[in-house]
């Protein structure tokens, strides 16, 4: 997605009257939709599997409920993002995956997103199928084929290559950057 002016640490230092300018300069109503997030990340031609990604990360941000990602749930995915305690994200992680609201997570819904985060990266390696497996089977002790909040929370504490690789996988920086700085237009090549 290219690089930007300035990091996302660098707008976290920055004032919140600045910081509030930038984002309504993006969403001049003050409420972004679930269309304008999809619009401010180029999704026309994405797969299904990364537009239903892009779908529960903005139903995640959205913490009231009511369709909209106002500023405060904004800062408050920042912060998360960027400065969250560990157990945090990982709640915050686990929600996200949790795409039936049932409190577990199983292999379909965990590959799921990380496919359509994938297909939003275009980075294909390591496959979704192993990711998951390897996942499981440290992590899934009691054989379910389910993960409880708190077997995915201790299981990925407990292992830190599944922790640095749920936390590459799961970075949205890039998404937050356009959120905050809006979609730098794409120089097309000389034909």
């Amino acid at each position: 997605m290219g690089a930007y002016e300035s990091n996302l640490d660098d707008i976290l230092a920055e004032d919140m009257h600045h910081w509030y300018n930038k984002f309504m300069k993006e969403s001049p109503s003050g409420l972004i939709t679930l269309f304008e997030l999809k619009t401010m990340l180029e999704m026309q031609g994405m797969t299904e599997e990364a537009s239903s990604y892009v779908d529960q990360v903005f139903f995640t941000f959205d913490m009231d409920g009511d369709g909209y990602i106002d500023f405060v749930e904004y800062i408050a995915a920042v912060s998360l993002m960027l400065k969250g305690a560990i157990n945090q994200k990982l709640k915050w992680y686990f929600k996200l995956f949790d795409q039936d609201g049932n409190g577990k997570i199983d292999q379909d819904e965990m590959g799921t997103i990380f496919k359509a985060i994938q297909d939003i990266t275009r980075c294909y390696d390591p496959p979704t199928d192993e990711i998951v497996t390897l996942i499981y089977e440290k992590v899934d002790v009691n054989k379910e084929g389910e993960l409880t909040l708190e077997e995915f929370i201790e299981g990925a504490r407990d292992h830190p290559d599944i922790m640095e690789m749920l936390t590459k996988m799961m970075d949205l920086t890039n998404v937050l950057e356009i959120i905050v700085n809006g979609q730098k237009k794409r120089v097309k090549p000389a034909a």
